[in-house]
């Protein structure tokens, strides 16, 4: 009896220690665009708190990846924030086209608040962490793009803020009004002739986001807390980099630097025994593109809307006439439903005519359609995790590399490049020790290993294994 009696202590004696030892602050750090290979070649003049630090005492996954293509700064946010793919979570782009009035939304458009997580169809970790502690954790996104704070920050959260040019810092009452602390610091920085604002956009999401550990107190209690925020390892001017060599070096200093802030600033609220770090990436780099003909690599130009114009004589051939191609955005096409409805033809026989016209055109690599990425066959499965049925176009249309696709309607164009971009994710303090993984890992397995960590459950559709 005795020996039970002392067993049970023991339990509840792992199991309170268990319980102490999750953090108190979760600190997400993604930075849009960052790359291993720039991080790297710029080491040298790193200081001793930033890069250095973090990637000599974190938990160093070297090859991760996104489980979807494309990304962009939207879907990346959602991604890191449901652990689930555009599929599942809605979040195509920051931009797509509505299928009922045929005009682009933003991601975050909200009618009746302005801007919202209204469109993001599941959970996020900041949400189950609210209704594990009955609301109590606090958790804010800083960011100086609103689809970054809003979709990091999900539905429940005390509130997502991102950056106006000459406004300062801004939200939605969608969360709550915006606290006093950020009112003043708005005031300080930003209002009339002030000028004190720092010019550095990290520096001024770092600064906000110390402001709300402090002013908040943030990581003061057992309840674990959670603190969003969204860097950029971009230029100031957000144009593409032509030549990495000479226009990155300030970039990653001045982001290392910003990093050393962010991490020393927390060290003075919390210790970090009690802060558990993650950094990673976006995971894709807007490039520049050169005059291909003159180095005699093979190139062309794509006309997507001459091209569903040809489209719709064809179809108009076969089925009779009619504005088949109801409305073009990107590289997709999306179809008359109703009107095919209305010729009783079937929508896998109308779909099957558009691959077999449109693959034959040149520069076209090849051609998705909405039957052929619901296969979710394992040879496009990051495209079909990158798809969504609700939202996505009937066809998608991949060019040829090299080659660039012209809306000539509205001058949109972008140029094919399958480019892979290096990254890391990184976990750092709360007792983590040192490693480096070079095992390939995707990003989507962030939130089941925070979720892990702090003892709550995984956003509800997300279905990847923690890490650890």
């Amino acid at each position: 009896m005795r020996y039970l009696a002392l067993l049970l202590a023991a339990i509840t004696s792992a199991e309170m220690q268990a319980f102490q030892l999750a953090p108190r602050l979760v600190v997400n750090i993604t930075i849009d665009q960052l790359r291993s290979d720039y991080m790297e070649a710029f080491s040298p003049v790193y200081a001793a708190g930033g890069f250095r630090r973090i990637m000599r005492e974190g938990l160093v996954y070297d090859g991760a990846e996104y489980p979807y293509s494309p990304v962009d700064i939207a879907s990346s946010a959602a991604t890191l924030s449901t652990g689930t793919v555009p599929y599942y979570s809605g979040i195509i782009a920051s931009r797509w086209l509505d299928r009922e009035t045929l005009q682009p939304v933003n991601c975050v458009e909200d009618a009746k608040y302005g801007y919202s997580p209204q469109r993001l169809k599941t959970s996020t970790l900041s949400d189950e962490l609210k209704v594990s502690t009955n609301g109590l954790a606090v958790v804010y996104s800083f960011a100086a793009d609103r689809e970054s704070a809003i979709l990091s920050a999900g539905h429940a959260a005390n509130g997502a803020f991102w950056l106006e040019k000459n406004k300062g810092w801004q939200g939605s009452s969608f969360y709550s009004t915006i606290p006093e602390w950020l009112k003043t610091y708005n005031r300080q920085h930003f209002s009339g002739n002030s000028s004190k604002a720092s010019g550095n956009t990290n520096d001024e999401v770092v600064d906000a986001s110390l402001l709300a550990v402090q002013l908040s107190s943030m990581g003061k209690d057992e309840i674990s807390d959670m603190l969003y925020v969204s860097l950029s390892a971009t230029k100031s001017d957000k144009t593409p980099v032509t030549y990495w060599q000479t226009e990155m070096e300030s970039v990653y200093m001045q982001l290392d630097n910003s990093l050393q802030r962010l991490v020393d600033g927390i060290a003075k609220q919390v210790s970090l025994n009690q802060v558990l770090f993650i950094l990673t990436s976006t995971g894709y780099t807007d490039e520049g593109t050169a005059d291909l003909t003159k180095y005699h690599i093979p190139t062309g130009t794509f006309y997507i809307n001459r091209t569903a114009n040809l489209l719709n004589m064809y179809l108009g051939a076969i089925y009779g006439q009619g504005r088949y191609v109801e409305q073009i955005f990107g590289n997709q096409l999306y179809l008359n439903h109703k009107l095919i409805e209305q010729k009783r033809v079937g929508m896998s026989d109308i779909l099957a005519r558009c691959q077999e016209f449109l693959v034959q055109n040149a520069g076209v690599a090849d051609v998705y359609t909405i039957d052929r990425l619901m296969a979710g066959n394992a040879d496009i499965l990051k495209l079909r995790n990158g798809f969504n049925p609700t939202i996505s176009g009937d066809i998608t249309i991949e060019v040829a590399p090299g080659w660039k696709l012209l809306n000539e309607d509205n001058q949109q164009s972008y140029t094919s490049r399958a480019g892979f971009v290096p990254f890391p994710i990184v976990f750092f303090g709360a007792g983590i020790k040192a490693e480096r993984i070079s095992k390939p890992v995707t990003v989507d397995c962030i939130a089941p290993t925070v979720a892990k960590a702090i003892r709550i459950r995984a956003p509800n559709a997300c279905n990847a294994s923690p890490l650890f």
